[in-house]
């Protein structure tokens, strides 16, 4: 489903008048100067329009295409405050003003979340994001996910001890694409609870290609105070290292507060949400409002929520190794299920509560009942594997997950196919080996082959304790050779040491 679901944000994507970016090579040898895009006049005034909109939800629009099924269990309501509800479930840590609480009862806001198109994928560390959005929706607000497509080109200094490389016009388009499909394909699966919550996907490269320095700085430099912004976490910390900070990276934070001011005023955008790193730069985009629009109280809000991290402390990142991708293309809804199925009984509930939708009482029992005798391991985990995958992945990529799971479970009764086997191929170790090598070999000379074991005998020793398997059927003895009907269907053979260590063995 996820795949199908992508395949239809692809198309809109594509369909539409005006494209999501324009990265042509014309374009990009026209822009010498600032943000290495501003090459035209730019209009007299401070804003122009039309902004271009490029994805938009289609429960209504597109009442002929296939319907995307609903949920299987979201508990939440979708009526409530908030800001209440960010605050009991851990996703609320900072905000610009109290006044958000009273405007998120009583009026309908226009909420957005940047995504800088680093990677072509979004990770673990964006999913916060994704999900604070979806909880505006959830209580009838409207969500923006704002693509960085300029923005990505000086690269956000927050939590960043280095500068980021830059990227060329072609990566950042194909980076673009690949993250809108996935945005776009959430937050359309969960839009169920409420038809009238539409997201718009928006990129921000729209309003800065035509930009020129000049202008930036008389009709935006000229409201900052350069103490205030050095004043940032973000700033501060960089200027005190060793690499230090170059003017590039000083701007950001007027960026992305141009950004919010641009869709306030041309998109009726009232609060900008981002992790707590970027709460220097939210505020950059609160305080050009104020002195630039100079409203009568409070008009535009900012709104933090914690960082996702590690056990160690650390951030979730795609930097790093074992990055938790979003898009089914970098990391199998299976692998993406089974991680969450691995963490911690100290950090389940945690995650329950900032990750998933179920109702409060639910997960509120759930952890009573981890405390119980008798609980049954890894219940808890479960609930949160099944909800996280299906929240991105929709039905068919839990469902996916789910028998792969328990076809792939060391003497599980589920007959393997080469479809689900070669499903996880990505996943776990592999190797290809001639028909006529594999037919009459010994199981345990071919797990040492396949590199399941580094020794026969450390084969024999797992196979005398029960943990050996040949297609989820355990081997009793040492004598068992590999058969015609033993290679599922005449393409591949699954090696399992125990519950966890698989090979999988492609027949060439």
């Amino acid at each position: 489903m996820a795949a199908t679901a992508a395949a239809r944000a692809t198309s809109l994507y594509s369909s539409h008048h005006h494209r999501l970016l324009c990265f042509s090579s014309s374009i990009s040898t026209k822009f010498p100067t600032f943000l290495n895009c501003l090459h035209k006049p730019h209009p007299k005034t401070l804003f122009f329009s039309p902004i271009i909109r490029c994805l938009h939800s289609t429960h209504q629009e597109n009442s002929s295409s296939a319907a995307v099924p609903p949920p299987r269990t979201h508990d939440a309501t979708s009526r409530g405050n908030v800001l209440d509800i960010l605050e009991e479930r851990g996703l609320l840590e900072s905000v610009t003003s109290d006044a958000l609480r009273s405007a998120s009862a009583s009026d309908t806001l226009k909420v957005y979340c940047g995504f800088d198109p680093t990677a072509e994928s979004l990770h673990l560390g964006n999913l916060l994001g994704i999900i604070v959005l979806s909880w505006f929706q959830r209580c009838g607000h409207k969500a923006v996910a704002l693509i960085g497509g300029a923005t990505a080109r000086i690269g956000d200094p927050s939590g960043k001890s280095l500068e980021r490389p830059e990227l060329d016009a072609h990566t950042l388009e194909k980076n673009t694409q690949g993250i809108t499909s996935t945005i776009s394909t959430i937050l359309d699966m969960n839009n169920t609870l409420n038809a009238d919550a539409n997201f718009v996907v928006l990129n921000n490269y729209d309003w800065w290609k035509e930009f020129r320095l000049l202008d930036f700085l008389k009709q935006v430099g000229r409201y900052a105070r350069v103490g205030t912004m050095m004043g940032k976490e973000s700033v501060k910390k960089r200027l005190e290292s060793e690499q230090g900070m170059s003017y590039t990276e000083f701007t950001y934070q007027l960026l992305q507060g141009y950004d919010f001011l641009y869709l306030h005023k041309n998109e009726g955008v009232n609060v900008q949400i981002g992790g707590s790193d970027q709460w220097g730069n939210i505020t950059a985009g609160t305080e050009l409002i104020r002195k630039i629009l100079q409203p009568e109280g409070d008009v535009a809000f900012g709104l933090t929520f914690p960082l996702l991290l590690k056990s160690d402390g650390t951030k979730f990142g795609k930097s790093e190794d074992g990055a938790i991708w979003l898009s089914p293309a970098m990391l199998s809804p299976y692998k993406f299920y089974q991680y969450f199925f691995s963490v911690p009984d100290a950090d389940v509930i945690r995650f329950l509560k900032i990750l998933t939708f179920m109702d409060m009482e639910q997960i509120d029992e759930l952890e009573r009942e981890m405390k119980k005798p008798g609980y049954v391991p890894n219940t808890a985990q479960r609930k949160l594997a099944e909800q996280v995958t299906l929240f991105v992945h929709g039905e068919e990529g839990l469902d996916e997950a789910l028998k792969a799971t328990q076809a792939l479970r060391p003497g599980a009764e589920t007959k393997l196919d080469w479809k689900t086997i070669e499903g996880i191929a990505e996943d776990v170790p592999s190797c290809s080996l001639a028909y006529d090598e594999v037919l009459n070999l010994s199981v345990i000379d071919l797990s040492v082959s396949a590199g399941l074991f580094e020794s026969k005998s450390a084969a024999r020793r797992l196979l005398k304790q029960g943990g050996l398997y040949l297609n989820n059927l355990r081997i009793d003895g040492e004598g068992k050779k590999i058969e015609p009907e033993d290679i599922v269907d005449g393409k591949v053979l699954l090696l399992s040491a125990g519950k966890k260590n698989k090979v999988v063995v492609r027949i060439s």
